[in-house]
């Protein structure tokens, strides 16, 4: 885990090194960032107010991230609009880049315009992130009555190549106890929301630190593997299965588990547990099974309407730091409604990943099956992906 000496440390690289590779054509107006902590997953929604104060057009814009932080990011979308006010933003594509004069301690992602900026022009942009294994343990072990307390570690200043007239940052928390964060002069702690700024005239690539140290007990499911199966067939029924082998990855259980004591005061001595995993399927979905390797689990609820289908599965005994279960779900699903025909061929339209609401997959398989015959396959997806075709024998039995 990154100390406070480090972090500054770091501060100190990126301020020198930095101090030359600044770019003046770009002044972020105004910057405000949102962190939502609520869950072990953080998701990071970062606004900015960006003005084209050169005198040439600019069809880029620079991104950059501590080496600590990129490893961690799982998803970044960048939305922006052009104008003194903000309007209906579109998409912008976006990629990694590595800017000459720069050295490793930052990642940076670059965000192209759809046109170029001209001279004085202002751009919305809303940059989304999503990291993983971003919140720390701290005890890494705990005993069965404890609550599980997390670190995070940030800066109270937006990490930009550019220089910001004013910003502001806001940390939502889930609730509970928070054991201490970084104090300055403009730091609020208001219910469960924790603010800094506003910071006016900050220079480029100005890193502040900050440590937020607070109880967090929403589940920490960790997919390790998923294999996804998804079986066209020729009878009108597109069958969804799913094999999980999921893991509690909070701070580890110490100590021995007492099911009497669980079982009598659950929210008293098992607070930091987990004890069901909710799946939000399509509305139409049906013939809904959950089960492991002994069998058929009853501790299941189903909920369906028009727009949804929520499953909520209980595993067979209650989650702690480090406990691990296997389990699959299966489920069918309407062919109409996700396969259709265009220009002589078929289509598969379906998503790629898991149902399951605030789980983090490490290994994610998903295996497509097609009818026999089938030919000229071609996979689009999001983001690149490994790919392979083969043909194995499989034997389908139609309800």
């Amino acid at each position: 885990m990154a100390t406070p000496l480090r972090l500054a440390a770091l501060l100190l690289v990126l301020v020198a090194a930095f101090a030359s590779a600044a770019r003046a054509d770009l002044v972020v107006s105004r910057a405000d960032r949102k962190v939502d902590l609520t869950s072990h997953i953080v998701r990071v929604l970062t606004s900015l107010k960006v003005e084209n104060a050169g005198s040439e057009p600019v069809s880029k814009v620079l991104l950059a991230f501590p080496n600590i932080q990129a490893k961690n990011l799982a998803a970044i979308r960048a939305f922006g609009t052009e104008g003194k006010v903000k309007g209906l933003s579109s998409v912008l594509p976006i990629e990694v880049v590595e800017p000459s004069g720069v050295p490793p301690e930052l990642t940076f992602f670059s965000a192209s315009l759809h046109k170029p900026l001209q001279k004085g022009k202002i751009l919305h942009l809303d940059v989304l992130t999503v990291f993983t294994h971003f919140l720390q343990p701290f005890p890494e072990e705990i005993t069965q009555a404890d609550s599980q307390l997390v670190v995070f570690q940030d800066s109270s200043h937006y990490l930009s190549p550019y220089p910001v007239k004013v910003q502001t940052l806001s940390i939502r928390l889930p609730g509970g106890r928070v054991e201490s964060y970084t104090k300055y002069g403009n730091t609020k702690l208001v219910d469960s929301e924790l603010k800094y700024g506003p910071y006016e005239d900050v220079p480029p690539f100005s890193y502040n630190p900050i440590i937020v140290h607070f109880e967090n007990n929403n589940p920490f499911a960790v997919a390790k593997e998923l294999i996804r199966e998804i079986e066209i067939s020729h009878w009108g029924n597109v069958q969804i299965t799913e094999h999980y082998n999921i893991v509690h990855g909070g701070a580890r259980l110490k100590g021995e588990f007492s099911r009497l004591d669980y079982q009598s005061r659950p929210y008293a001595r098992g607070v930091s547990s987990f004890r069901h995993l909710i799946a939000r399927l399509p509305a139409r979905a049906h013939s809904i099974y959950y089960r492991d390797e002994i069998g058929n689990i009853s501790t299941s609820h189903l909920w369906s309407d028009s727009k949804k289908t929520q499953l909520e599965i209980e595993p067979r005994f209650p989650l702690f730091g480090g406990w691990q279960t296997t389990f699959t779900i299966g489920y069918g699903l309407p062919l109409q409604d996700f396969v259709f025909s265009a220009d002589g061929k078929r289509f598969l339209n379906i998503t790629f990943g898991s149902p399951m609401e605030e789980i983090l997959i490490e290994k994610l398989i998903v295996k497509v099956v097609l009818p026999e015959g089938s030919k000229d396959i071609d996979v689009s997806a999001p983001f690149p992906t490994n790919q392979w075709q083969e043909v194995v024998p499989h034997w389908t039995i139609d309800n």
